[in-house]
């Protein structure tokens, strides 16, 4: 089913997010991803997100969902949506379409609150260091005709994220400021806090695609919150512009920094199916929130594994009560923990040792 919504269809005029950024966080969601694929509608390992085409529904109810939470910029669920992945699994017929619903159903939810429209652009896997000028062109290409459609369909600004590639995130700004939207532009750093086949320091990466325009910096993806946080404090200290974080929320270390190296007490590696005793609660999400804000961040989120109870929890911390408050937990009436046990404390004493 393909969303009929006509074109830019905001009917109120809403802040922009510089306007928001100057004003204090924004929030952000993501995870769509791991959670659609948690629900049946995406398939790990080529991860394309045909459920934009095939079951629109289940998109547009996450959307909602993180709406709810508190997530003020709905994101256009085209990670992976470009050219090079729909060919992959024999779909490159499809890709405008689903670009175009991708688009249409975040627009639809975030007129409902008030959100910003987010598109979004990605590492490509088609971008080889070793021949940037050939491959660049390639990518190039990929992103214009993403970035073209999410100005046709009234996006207030683009997200390019999870990029490996310093050269890579350059031609994503590139086209994006071609168009004249905002660019929030995040790297995924690799094991040694560097990005690039020629290894350059995240917080350099950052430097330069500020200087080269971008109006938000940071990283996003591949750390959870215990090994991204010494990382924003360098990119703080390295650029004037507005930061972005947004972990995933896993349990990282210093001796596994990145999700993709975590493994089991077997040794067995855990990414990207396996990760479930790994995830992060919902208070260690607002802990980070509250923390990454303190470090001055500015645009702060959640990316793959992300749900919408850890944003609930991260907007709860700033301050913030979303829809989805109205049932956040309240602990003090659980028949045994509650503050009011009466019998139930006797009768089940062994949940309270």
């Amino acid at each position: 089913m393909i969303s009929t919504l006509p074109r830019h269809s905001h009917t109120t005029e809403v802040p922009g997010l510089l306007e928001r950024l100057e004003a204090g966080v924004v929030l952000g969601a993501e995870g769509y991803l791991f959670e659609l694929e948690r629900r049946g509608y995406v398939k790990s390992g080529p991860y394309v997100p045909e459920v934009v085409l095939d079951h629109p529904d289940a998109v547009t109810q996450l959307h909602r969902e993180f709406l709810r939470a508190g997530a003020e910029v709905m994101v256009a669920f085209t990670y992976y949506g470009h050219r090079e992945k729909l060919r992959q699994i024999g779909r490159e017929g499809d890709l405008e379409p689903l670009n175009r619903n991708a688009l249409r159903l975040a627009r639809e939810v975030a007129a409902e609150g008030g959100a910003l429209l987010a598109g979004n652009i990605c590492n490509t896997w088609a971008y080889d260091p070793d021949d940037p000028e050939r491959s660049g062109e390639v990518v190039r290409a990929m992103y214009r005709e993403q970035v073209t459609w999410a100005v046709e369909e009234g996006a207030d600004l683009i997200i390019a994220e999870t990029n490996d590639y310093l050269g890579e995130a350059l031609i994503g700004l590139e086209e994006i400021k071609a168009v004249g939207l905002p660019a929030v532009v995040t790297f995924a750093s690799t094991m040694d806090d560097t990005i690039d086949a020629v290894p350059v320091p995240v917080a350099e990466a950052c430097r330069r695609v500020a200087e080269a325009g971008a109006e938000v910096v940071g990283l996003n993806c591949s750390r959870g919150p215990a090994t991204m946080l010494p990382l924003l404090e360098q990119v703080r200290a390295a650029v004037d512009c507005h930061v972005a974080a947004q972990p995933v929320p896993y349990h990282t270390t210093a001796e596994e920094p990145v999700f993709q190296n975590v493994r089991g007490a077997d040794g067995a590696r855990l990414f990207p199916t396996a990760l479930d005793a790994m995830t992060c609660t919902r208070y260690e999400m607002a802990d980070f929130a509250e923390a990454a804000r303190e470090l001055g961040v500015g645009y702060i989120g959640i990316c793959c594994g992300g749900a919408p109870h850890h944003v609930r929890a991260m907007a709860e911390a700033l301050g913030r009560t979303p829809d989805a408050s109205r049932y956040s937990p309240d602990i003090s009436l659980h028949p045994v923990l509650g503050d009011d046990p009466g019998a139930n404390a006797e009768r089940y004493a062994a949940w309270l040792d």
